[in-house]
């Protein structure tokens, strides 16, 4: 529960750290752009983070399916 929370919170705080080294390397070196490194590392962990996210989610939502499926099978009918 703890991992797919700090995946959540980094699919929004990766981008912005992304966009404040873009700016550090636009600012201090032009024409060396080893912002492009960063962002293949932040890339592939954003991508990890979001993959645990969905998991996460299918995850939830199957639990949740099984949960009303088992009660209206074993409820009696109400009108």
């Amino acid at each position: 529960m703890i991992k797919t929370l700090r995946a959540l919170k980094f699919l929004f705080l990766g981008p912005m750290i992304l966009v404040l080294l873009f700016i550090i390397n636009w600012m201090t070196s032009p024409d060396d752009w080893w912002v492009q490194w960063a962002a293949l590392g932040i890339g592939i962990a954003w991508v990890i983070s979001l993959f645990r996210v969905i998991f996460a989610i299918i995850v939830a939502g199957g639990l949740a399916a099984l949960i009303v499926a088992l009660r209206s099978r074993t409820a009696p009918m109400r009108y």
